[in-house]
């Protein structure tokens, strides 16, 4: 089946075209988006420039002849994401990232009445990070009426589909979702000061989408397309990277990083006990990802990319492999703040023990080896919840560009076996995957490799 695979991500969007669930010769599109940070704790996004660069991609792909023949549209998408919208259906301010950690609940407001029970039905907490805690903050900074809460997926997916309900995966991201029916949480609508008119639609268990008239005219060849729910980025990447089975555990490593077990976990059946530091999203009805997140990934290669003056390309993996797996200068990574259930602010990074013969690059490793430092406590909790050690798949835009970054995670995580998928669009993969009803595929797609292969497999 010929696949169009819609990767909506934190700093680009990309569309791609895929035979037999792998990117097709040229049929790439790709625009880098803004996201607009401060030391204040601000991560957003503007919803309509977003939109706009998806619209390009598309167009881009349509001019090549890309679309002809695609039978179906896969969508990776970023969780945790809020915008408010007017009655037209208008953005009444920026996109919040999962990045952003500045809304906090006012003085006055009380928690979940039982926050363990809370944590087991929603997989989530109490938290700046999810709706519960966004929209009332929202609200406060809102000078228009807010007729409705969507997340960045939904915005962009109601502006091109006749109808754009909220996936069950999307769903689980906000907070709001009761993990085992599969409807809003009453007690976390309440926290939200939602009674749910305001919140999405949820799909229902056979829906798919379909492009609106204006832009089945714009891309014939999508004009009878069937759209499938988007999938959580995350939950996507685990699919991508071939870790589908408590075995395996993926380590994503892109604009942010995560560790993230899949299981089977249909809806409506009794779930394992949660513990208190892990959370638990939906990828689809029958299917949950256990993990934890960090603010710091990539992003931090970037920002020492950006004002250390680094070598380039191979220089500068030359000059990496001159240091130890530990080397470098010790770090606090927390640039970004913590995600959940951490709770500290933006702008608490340090880089420490430096001196006047201190290189870049030796920062810079520095702040990578704190990358891999930071998933080792919670892997050995999340190999508690199925009684062994596991095996590790490195994954993502991050890892396929270094090798030293890959081998830094090797001897952090020893001595589990740990490898490397040479898959090099574990997103948009995992998300045609879960689409066709091919999860248990994806060990052979992610082609799983050895964490010193100098190159990922060859790109769209």
């Amino acid at each position: 089946m010929k696949i169009l695979a819609l990767d909506l991500g934190t700093s680009s969007v990309r569309g791609l075209v895929l035979g037999d669930a792998r990117p097709l010769p040229g049929a790439l599109a790709r625009r880098r988006v803004v996201l607009t940070v401060d030391d204040e704790g601000a991560g957003t996004l503007d919803a309509r420039h977003y939109l706009a660069c998806l619209v390009e991609c598309l167009d881009e792909l349509h001019e090549r002849g890309c679309l002809d023949g695609v039978e179906l549209v896969a969508i990776s998408g970023q969780w945790h994401s809020v915008v408010p919208l007017d009655t037209d259906g208008e953005p009444l301010g920026p996109v919040l990232t999962w990045l952003d950690t500045r809304p906090e609940p006012s003085p006055t407001a009380v928690g979940p009445a039982d926050p363990e029970a809370f944590h087991q039905r929603t997989g989530t907490w109490w938290h700046r990070c999810y709706w519960s805690m966004r929209l009332p903050w929202l609200r406060e900074r809102t000078d228009a009426r807010v007729t409705r809460f969507v997340g960045l997926v939904e915005y962009v997916l109601g502006r091109l589909l006749t109808e754009a309900p909220m996936s069950i995966s999307q769903a689980s991201g906000t907070g709001l979702l009761d993990l085992h029916t599969l409807d809003w949480d009453p007690e976390a609508c309440a926290l939200a000061g939602s009674d749910g008119s305001d919140l999405p639609e949820l799909v229902t268990r056979d829906w798919s989408g379909a492009l609106c008239a204006e832009y089945a005219r714009r891309w014939p060849a999508l004009a009878r397309v069937r759209w499938a729910p988007p999938i959580g980025d995350g939950a996507a990447s685990n699919v991508g990277s071939g870790c589908v089975d408590p075995s395996r555990a993926a380590v994503t490593v892109g604009t942010s990083s995560a560790v993230r077990l899949l299981q089977r976990m249909p809806a409506h059946t009794e779930s394992p006990a949660l513990p208190h530091r892990l959370w638990r999203y939906r990828v689809d009805h029958d299917h949950v990802v256990t993990g934890a997140a960090y603010s710091s990934g990539g992003n931090l290669f970037a920002w020492a990319n950006r004002e250390l003056r680094l070598p380039t390309g191979k220089a500068l993996e030359q000059a990496l492999a001159l240091l130890p797996p530990d080397g470098g200068r010790p770090a606090n990574i927390r640039f970004g703040g913590d995600r959940p259930p951490s709770r500290q602010p933006a702008g608490l990074g340090m880089l420490c023990g430096l001196g006047f013969g201190t290189t870049a690059v030796e920062m810079l490793a520095g702040l990578m080896y704190g990358v891999c430092e930071q998933v080792v406590g919670d892997l050995v909790v999340l190999e508690s919840t199925v009684g062994r050690p596991v095996e590790v798949v490195l994954g993502g835009g991050a890892m396929a560009a270094s090798t030293w970054w890959r081998q830094a995670f090797a001897a952090v995580l020893a001595p589990r076996t740990v490898g490397f998928g040479r898959h090099p669009e574990i997103g948009a993969t995992g998300a045609a995957l879960v689409a066709t009803g091919r999860i248990a595929d994806a060990v052979v797609v992610a082609d799983i490799g050895r964490t010193d292969d100098q190159e990922s497999a060859p790109s769209a």
